[in-house]
């Protein structure tokens, strides 16, 4: 693999910090790292490929400048809503845009297992998505949760917005039929903790996954990164660089 300049976006948080040694690890150049009051823009050009774990409130500037300077870019950021995914579909008609809510190889294989599990397993087994993060996690559920739950809905061929269930409490009345729920921990240094319950009829199926270090997301975000120099525009994730398919 040629050696790449990366631009990270929100290089001083956790996972910035992380990626610049994931970065020199893989034989790669940290060629700037901008942060909450900064922009990429100016020095989007000079870089191969640029990563952005930063806020939701930034994508819109940061997407803007990728497709000005025509560069690949990655985004891990969490917290995104409808309209960020709007801004993505957009901007991947001018460049690859690859983006997760984990880049971690292990979660990304879950996925694809989550989804086979759901079609197969039909209607009758009710799902359950818990997750823990350590306690200065600001977003629920977590990115990772949200992408399992995606991956279930997808394999019941349903949209997961419809479907959802989070922060129950009181009385809730009976389990939805459908349902896909959720449970969000908070606390101590947990890098990440997911698992997805199919309660059936007198038997479960769990599905986990442990993150050990945070660098296992830094990591396969280089992987990604490395993998989406190269492609044509367009919209990306996980699975397609492990050739997962859809």
């Amino acid at each position: 693999m040629a050696q790449l300049n990366f631009g990270v976006i929100g290089h001083k948080g956790r996972m910035g910090q992380a990626l610049e040694t994931a970065i020199t690890d893989a034989g790669h150049t940290l060629c700037v790292g901008v942060d909450a009051g900064g922009s990429i823009g100016p020095f989007a050009s000079q870089c191969d490929v640029l990563v952005d774990f930063s806020a939701p409130e930034a994508l819109a500037a940061n997407l803007g400048a990728a497709k000005v300077a025509g560069k690949p870019i990655v985004i891990g950021t969490t917290g995104l809503e409808e309209p960020h995914f709007v801004m993505l579909a957009e901007a991947a008609h001018a460049v690859p845009v690859l983006q997760s809510g984990n880049f971690s190889l292990g979660v990304t294989l879950m996925a694809h297992l989550v989804r086979e599990a759901a079609a197969r397993l039909g209607p009758d087994w009710d799902i359950e998505v818990l997750e823990m993060h350590h306690r200065m996690k600001v977003d629920a559920p977590s990115g990772t949760a949200k992408l399992l739950g995606e991956a279930a809905a997808a394999g019941r061929g349903m949209t997961l917005s419809d479907n959802m269930e989070s922060g129950r409490h009181g009385m809730t009345g009976a389990r939805a039929e459908g349902a896909i729920g959720f449970a969000t921990l908070r606390g101590g240094t947990v890098a990440g903790e997911h698992s997805v319950i199919f309660a059936g009829s007198e038997e479960r199926l769990t599905l986990s996954h442990s993150a050990e270090n945070r660098m296992i997301f830094a990591r396969g975000a280089v992987r990604a990164a490395e993998w989406l120099c190269g492609q044509p525009a367009g919209r990306y994730s996980m699975n397609d660089v492990l050739g997962l398919g859809a």
